[in-house]
C-alpha cells in the first residue's frame, strides 16, 4: 500500500469526533497577539496533543510524514521540488496562523503525502489537469506553484454520479474516502480548499461544493440505506446559515444568497451558475431527507435567485458574473440548471430564462456601427455596438481592393476596433462581421468617410 494511503485510515477515526463536534471552534481569522499562535507544524501538533485533540501516535505519524516530504524535496529536480515545497509551506503557514486545527489534519497531510508521491514518481502536469492514485477514488487537480490539490466539487460530483448510476461499491468507496476529509470551520462541518485561488487564501469553502456534498450524501443514503450519511449531511447544512467569511449564506431583502467563495461575498462577485447548482443540491437533499431546515434554506435561496436572475440575461446571452458573459460551456451549464429548477418549481422566471438561453444558441449577434467618419493617415477607433460576446472582424475596402483587415474578440455592449485609415480622403466601405461562441454569424457594411488630417502650421519667430 503506498505510504500516502495510510492517512485515510487516520482520517476514518476523525469522523467520530467531527460528528461529536466536541473540539473548540477556531475561527478562520488569524489569531490575536495574545492567543496561542503556533510557529511551526511540530509546535501546532504538540499543542493539539496537550489539548487532548490528537494522540501521541498520530502526532508521531504526522511529523514523520512532514519530515519525509521535506527530505524528498531535497532529492527532486527544481520544478518538482517547487510543487512539493509549495504544499509544505502552505502547511507551515496554517500552523503559523493558528489554523492547523485537529479536524484539518487528515486532509492537510493527505495533500502532503499525495504531493510527495506524485512529484517523486508521477509525470509533470498541465494547469487544471486531474489525476488519481491507484487504489483511491479521489480526484486531485494541479494548480501550478501549489501542487496537486483535492478537488472538492469534482469529487462530490463524481460521488453523485457513482451513487446514482454506478455500483454500490463505487458509491460507498468515494463517500467513505471523502467523509474523513471534512473539517470544522468555526465549528461548522465542511470540506475546505487549502490553496490560494482568485484572490482568496485557504482555507476557504464554497456553497456549490458544500451543496454538491450534501446532495451526494443524500444519494448515498438512498442507494446504500446507511443513515449515517444523512447525519453528516444534516451537520453540513449549518454552513448555509452562517455568513462569510465563515459560512456561505448572505441575508438579502428577499431571502438568502449562497456564495461561490467564502472570501468573496460581494454582489459583484456572484456566480449565477454556482448559486443555481447550490439550490438544486439543497432541494435534492431536502426531498430525500425530509429536512424542514433544508427546505427552508432552499426556499430562501430560491426567492433570492428569482430576484437576481433577470440581471444575468443580457437579452442575447447569459452572464457568468455581473457584466461578464459566460463562455459556451457555462452558457450550456446554466441553461441546464435553469431547466432543472423550472421542473422543480415551475417558476416562470426559471422557465422563460432557460428558453431564452436556448434561443440564444441559434440567434445571430446584432451589430451597429457608431463611427462614420475618421481622419486619414493613422490608426482610428471605429465604434460599434454588439449584442453578445463574439469574434469581430473589420475590413476596409476601396471598391473591391482590401486596404485593411483585422479581428478580435469583444464582449457585449459598446466597443471600438482600431482601423488603419488611408491617407487619401474620400468615401470607403467598412465591413464588420461578428461570429458568436455558438458559431452564429452576422455582417454589416457601411460607407466610411475619410477626411484629410489637418495641416499643422509652423510659426517661425525671429530672434
Amino acid at each position: 500500500m503506498p505510504r500516502w494511503a495510510k492517512i485515510s485510515a487516520v482520517g476514518c477515526a476523525a469522523i467520530s469526533f467531527l460528528l461529536a463536534a466536541t473540539v473548540p471552534a477556531f475561527s478562520n481569522e488569524p489569531p490575536t497577539a495574545g492567543s496561542l499562535a503556533s510557529p511551526t507544524v511540530a509546535a501546532a501538533l504538540s499543542k493539539l496533543v496537550k489539548l487532548d485533540q490528537l494522540t501521541a501516535a498520530q502526532e508521531h505519524t504526522y511529523i514523520g510524514d512532514f519530515n519525509a516530504a521535506l527530505t524528498t524535496e531535497h532529492k527532486l529536480s527544481r520544478p518538482r521540488a517547487a510543487e512539493l515545497s509549495a504544499v509544505t509551506v502552505e502547511t507551515h503557514d496554517l500552523a503559523a496562523s493558528g489554523l492547523l486545527t485537529a479536524s484539518r489534519l487528515p486532509i492537510v497531510f493527505l495533500t502532503i503525502n499525495s504531493n510527495r508521491q506524485w512529484w517523486a514518481h508521477g509525470p509533470m502536469l498541465q494547469y487544471g489537469q486531474r489525476v488519481q492514485f491507484a487504489g483511491s477514488p479521489l480526484l486531485w487537480e494541479f494548480y501550478p506553484g501549489q501542487g496537486i490539490q483535492l478537488n472538492v466539487l469534482g469529487n462530490f460530483g463524481a460521488a453523485n454520479a457513482a451513487c446514482r448510476w454506478g455500483t454500490t461499491t463505487q458509491c460507498a468507496d468515494i463517500l467513505n474516502a471523502l467523509i474523513p476529509l471534512a473539517s470544522l470551520r468555526g465549528g461548522l462541518l465542511t470540506w475546505e480548499y487549502f490553496f490560494s485561488f482568485d484572490g482568496g487564501v485557504g482555507p476557504w469553502t464554497s456553497a456549490m461544493s458544500q451543496a454538491t456534498a450534501i446532495e451526494a450524501l443524500a444519494y448515498g443514503y438512498q442507494r446504500l440505506h446507511d443513515p449515517s450519511y444523512l447525519t453528516i449531511a444534516a451537520q453540513a447544512l449549518a454552513l448555509f446559515s452562517a455568513a462569510p467569511p465563515l459560512g456561505v449564506g448572505v441575508k438579502t431583502a428577499a431571502g438568502m444568497r449562497y456564495v461561490q467563495y467564502t472570501f468573496a461575498p460581494a454582489r459583484s462577485d456572484e456566480v449565477i451558475n454556482a448559486f443555481l447548482q447550490t439550490l438544486i443540491g439543497l432541494h435534492t437533499y431536502a426531498q430525500i431527507s425530509d429536512s424542514p431546515a433544508a427546505e427552508q434554506l432552499f426556499s430562501e435561496g430560491d426567492t433570492e435567485a428569482l430576484v437576481e436572475l433577470p440581471e444575468f440575461n443580457t437579452g442575447a446571452w447569459s452572464l457568468y458574473q455581473p457584466g461578464i458573459e459566460d463562455d459556451l460551456g457555462y452558457h450550456d451549464l446554466v441553461t441546464g440548471f435553469l431547466q432543472q429548477l423550472c421542473a422543480i418549481t415551475s417558476a416562470p422566471t426559471y422557465c422563460t430564462t432557460a428558453a431564452d438561453f436556448q434561443l440564444d444558441l441559434h440567434t445571430a449577434p446584432t451589430l451597429s456601427l457608431g463611427t462614420h467618419r475618421v481622419t486619414g493617415g493613422g490608426w482610428s477607433p471605429v465604434a460599434f455596438t454588439l449584442s453578445k460576446i463574439s469574434r469581430v472582424g473589420v475590413t476596409l475596402l476601396q471598391g473591391k481592393r482590401v486596404l485593411f483587415t483585422g479581428t478580435a474578440q469583444f464582449p457585449y455592449g459598446h466597443d471600438a476596433i482600431l482601423v488603419a485609415a488611408p491617407r487619401k480622403a474620400g468615401s470607403y466601405t467598412l465591413q464588420l462581421s461578428a461570429t458568436d461562441l455558438a458559431g452564429n454569424h452576422a455582417e454589416i457594411a457601411s460607407a466610411l468617410r475619410v477626411v484629410a488630417p489637418k495641416k499643422v502650421h509652423h510659426h517661425h519667430h525671429g530672434s
